[in-house]
């Protein structure tokens, strides 16, 4: 039997806030949710943003005093202002000064230059043209040549002023002892910590019920850790006159976010790896994962990606590429002399670019029996992640057939498995939706061939980048967390922030969804879609809950599942007092820097079995011979 994947935790932060229980997906459904609900979402992000907690079931402020009536509204309001796409604000870096520097040619009107500068600071070797022409009371006079360049600090104005930023106040570096880490590897550590407590099953019960070499870590970021505590602060160290620090180069490597899960949240001595793929690399790595528990290699994955591009350099690079949706263009698209920042993202309708975001996205999975066994909760089963690339290419960026190849084998995956009918009827994408003309045009009509060809009609589809934006690596990872929402929910959230679809689409067989849509009953599937930079196309299937059970029944049984539902009573218990933990307070995320090192001298090997300390089960070393019909 090939064992069934299962996600049985799931967490991270984004620009809709947390999104472990839903959290997340609930503030982009919002307008949806009845009362109560809405003033759940509204306590989880207030209590990210550290405007509001959750004290003895009451929401009160900072100050202890309840926060109702006029109070609550303002704050709704703030908290909804604040999420999702909006404006960039100045958190982090002020996009209408963002420091830079200006070269200046000296001696413009025909003559050298004079600078008085002190001995001290004076460059060794002198750069060409500078001649020291007397020193006096520890200053030096200097003769510039004529053309000689200098570099003087100055300020720019971002052409690009929206991005898809994680809720206002919520600083991912305060909570925990993230000295020097990269913006990027702190998301990591936050998005892991998260899915690994939402399980509610302590990580040290997993590792006792699993060989240590049966969990698997699989993240990594597509564009490396590019702020200043990464790669770009290396690169950029000695123009800004600075020294370049120990830390930059090795914690700006892509692989840093499956590494520190290991060494600072798991304590894994399993697999790991950081599988690359552009806009498709959540995917890429789910299948890593996927493949592993399928093949009985890993009965326990930790997959996901975290990103944090929203930086001057790397918005600035998208927009070189015209990939960007800029204040020109979104005026000119609206007609308006003010550009809707809200409202950057469009995919499928009118459009000019997409809008960068910040996330990092993880999950928990297992195989079958072991979350059984555990009493897991069962939030979906992945059964199929494809992959393919476009083939020869006049243009890396120009689309091409792989999607095309990796859309219908998940389609045509799911109707093997549950029928024709679960697929044409009872299906959603989640579509790559990236907001460009480009996309809009050629994910259409890939969509709309597959749909023909699988006799599919009013296909549903959503795309999550236009309330999140993208994310890059961990795009699909956004539209993973939305999808779970869907699948436990029903409710397909709208692209809201299109008014009408675009006329260029290939939408005949397609239902596009731009208000909110109820899908109860009629969501049992997802796709999940990737068109990623390059050629590197992904498609994955996911499967609700209700059909997962069905399955697990039919393979366990009745005796197992009740089982099952005893467990889960307990565990979920412990999720959800993990869930209340957040709204009382700031996260507290796993962060285990220097604790419980594994001493090499008691690690204990013999022929069939290796001992190392922490690990109940420790390594079998009785492998099977793969080629025994070659010998």
């Amino acid at each position: 039997m090939t064992p069934l994947p299962l996600i049985v935790g799931f967490g991270g932060v984004g620009p809709a806030g947390r999104s472990s229980f839903h959290h997340a997906y609930r503030r982009i459904i919002f307008d949806s949710l009845d009362a109560t609900e809405r003033v759940r979402t509204v306590s989880a992000l207030a209590a990210m943003m550290n405007l509001a907690f959750v004290r003895e079931g009451v929401l009160v402020d900072g100050d202890g005093v309840a926060v109702d009536g006029p109070a609550y509204a303002a704050l709704e309001r703030r908290v909804l202002d604040h999420t999702l796409i909006r404006r960039l604000e100045s958190e982090r870096f002020d996009p209408d000064q963002v420091p830079g520097n200006f070269e200046i040619k000296v001696g413009a009107n025909g003559g050298a230059s004079s600078l008085v500068i002190a001995e001290n600071d004076l460059p060794k070797p002198l750069p060409e043209g500078w001649t020291v022409s007397g020193c006096a009371n520890g200053m030096a006079s200097v003769d510039v040549a004529v053309g000689s360049a200098l570099l003087v600090e100055t300020a720019r104005r971002l052409a690009v002023q929206s991005g898809g930023q994680l809720p206002s106040g919520f600083d991912p570096a305060s909570l925990y002892n993230s000295r020097f880490h990269p913006r990027g590897l702190q998301l990591a550590i936050i998005g892991a910590s998260d899915a690994v407590r939402s399980s509610g099953i302590p990580w040290q019960t997993i590792t006792d019920n699993v060989h240590a070499d049966e969990i698997a870590v699989y993240a990594a970021s597509a564009m490396a850790q590019l702020d200043s505590n990464g790669t770009g602060g290396m690169l950029q160290a000695r123009l800004r006159g600075n020294r370049v620090s120990s830390k930059q180069l090795p914690l700006g490597l892509n692989t840093m976010p499956a590494d520190f899960i290991n060494a600072y949240v798991l304590g894994s001595v399993g697999a790991t790896g950081a599988n690359a793929g552009a806009c498709a690399t959540f995917l890429y790595n789910l299948r890593l994962a996927v493949e592993d528990i399928q093949s009985g290699r890993r009965r326990v994955a930790v997959v996901g990606n975290a990103e944090a591009p929203l930086v001057p350099e790397v918005i600035e690079g998208y927009a070189a590429m015209s990939a960007l949706a800029t204040d020109e263009k979104l005026c000119r698209l609206d007609g308006s002399s003010s550009p809707d920042h809200r409202r950057a993202s469009r995919p499928f309708g009118d459009n000019c670019g997409f809008t960068l975001g910040e996330s990092g996205q993880y999950f928990v999975l297992m195989d079958d029996s072991l979350a059984l066994d555990l009493g897991a909760q069962i939030h979906a089963a992945v059964t199929d992640v494809f992959v393919n690339a476009d083939g020869f290419k006049k243009s890396i960026s120009a689309p091409g057939p792989g999607n095309y190849i990796t859309l219908a084998k998940a389609v045509a995956s799911a109707q093997s498995m549950f029928g024709t009918d679960a697929v044409s009827k009872r299906s959603f994408i989640q579509a790559h939706g990236s907001s460009t003309p480009q996309n809009r045009t050629t994910e259409s009509r890939i969509f709309d061939t597959v749909a023909r060809a699988f006799g599919i009609s009013d296909w549903p589809v959503t795309a999550i980048k236009a309330f999140v934006g993208h994310s890059l690596a961990p795009a699909s990872g956004d539209q993973m967390v939305n999808a779970l929402g869907v699948l436990r929910y029903g409710i397909l959230p709208g692209i809201s922030t299109v008014d009408k679809l675009a006329d260029d689409l290939y939408g005949e067989r397609l239902a596009i969804a731009l208000k909110n849509t109820d899908l109860s009953g009629r969501a049992d599937i997802a796709f999940l879609n990737s068109k990623g930079f390059g050629g590197n196309n992904a498609t994955g299937v996911v499967v609700a809950p209700r059909l997962t059970e069905t399955m697990l029944a039919k393979r366990h049984g009745d005796a197992v599942m009740t089982t099952h539902q005893q467990r889960l009573k307990e565990v979920e218990e412990r999720a959800a007092a993990y869930d209340a933990e957040c709204l009382r307070g700031p996260m507290q995320p796993i962060y285990r820097f220097g604790d419980a090192l594994i001493d090499e001298t008691e690690i204990s090997i013999s022929d069939e079995h290796i001992d190392i300390p922490g690990f109940a089960l420790g390594v079998d070393l009785r492998l099977k011979n793969r080629y025994e019909d070659m010998q």
